[in-house]
């Protein structure tokens, strides 16, 4: 396995996303268990909701590196 393949295969930012849904998986099972939620939990479930926005989106932005492709222009 190449780091071209692990770039290109995009493996941290995947890797990085699943844990973020297993971390706010989990963090969702807390506060729906919990009898009487005060503010601050409810804060904290808030920035977990904003984090996952923020992943998202620099993972659907995010373009691979592709400075391994070369390009040859054949001019005449």
């Amino acid at each position: 396995m190449t780091p071209e393949m692990l770039d290109k295969w995009r493996v941290w930012p995947r890797l990085i996303i699943s844990l973020y849904g297993l971390a706010f998986y989990q963090t969702t099972q807390w506060f729906m268990s919990l009898p009487d939620p005060t503010n601050a939990q409810s804060g904290f479930v808030s920035i977990m909701v904003g984090a996952g926005a923020g992943f998202f989106g620099i993972y659907v932005n995010g373009k691979a590196n592709n400075s391994s492709v070369s390009t040859n222009i054949n001019t005449k």
